[in-house]
């Protein structure tokens, strides 16, 4: 969450503080650039901010870069006012345009990173397999396990127990969501419990144990991730279940 934090801050200065910088590099030619041109310049400049930060960033963007037109770039010079019926139409016009475009920006980066995401998922699913199937031991298996849970789900730590189910902490369920006694939790508007919570593992039917989660502060995995660590966990119960170990 840090990197993505700290990138959509970057994106907003740059939405403050690039159209003022471009429009006033752009003083100096105003009279004889068509404003069409200088559009399309500050329409770069619109989404480059986009693909760098998110839908907010890119709408701020457009927004200042309108403002700045204005201000820099239609008569009279040096005021947030425009007497140009021509001029504020064509304002007007970039503010929608840069709007959308920002917008459209933005959201081909979201689905670059959920490419990307989803083939995390899927290498991390089939590393557990293929460990599986090479492992002389269980174990090997529960503790890679572990670990890969710790990464995706924003855990502080994880441990797995066997045998019996003791005490009722909020569980994570096969469909991804959390329950905590006879409530659902909402965990994709809260993140994880506070507390800790257990993965119950299972194998054609049978119960072998659960993993223990214990979630990091402000640990919010998406539904996806929430997916991929049941998968893992059935993949442990698998193994154990291959290998003849007793379940409860």
């Amino acid at each position: 969450m840090l990197p993505y934090l700290t990138r959509g801050r970057v994106a907003v200065g740059a939405a403050l503080t690039l159209p003022p910088a471009v429009c006033a590099v752009l003083v100096p030619f105003r009279a004889d650039m068509p404003d069409a041109n200088t559009v399309l310049v500050l329409v770069v400049a619109v989404v480059a901010v986009a693909a760098l930060g998110n839908r907010l960033a890119g709408a701020l963007t457009a927004l200042s870069a309108a403002v700045w037109f204005d201000f820099f770039l239609t008569r009279p010079y040096g005021q947030f006012t425009i007497t140009d019926p021509a001029d504020a139409i064509t304002a007007l016009l970039f503010l929608v345009v840069g709007i959308v475009i920002s917008q459209l920006a933005a959201r081909s980066r979201e689905l670059k990173v959920i490419a990307l995401t989803d083939d995390d998922y899927l290498a991390q699913i089939h590393h557990a397999a293929r460990l599986a199937e090479t492992s002389t031991s269980p174990h090997t298996v529960i503790d890679h396990v572990g670990r890969q849970l710790v990464g995706l789900l924003g855990l502080s730590g994880c441990r797995f127990e066997y045998g019996t189910l003791m005490g009722r902490p909020p569980r994570l369920e096969e469909d991804g969501t959390i329950t905590w006694g006879d409530r659902c939790w909402d965990a994709d508007r809260d993140g994880l419990p506070r507390e800790e919570l257990e993965l119950r593992v299972f194998h054609n039917g049978h119960f072998y144990g659960r993993y223990m989660l214990q979630p990091a502060p402000g640990a919010a995995p998406p539904l996806a991730a929430r997916l991929v660590a049941v998968t893992l966990a059935n993949q442990a119960g698998a193994e154990l279940d291959a290998t003849g170990h007793a379940h409860a």
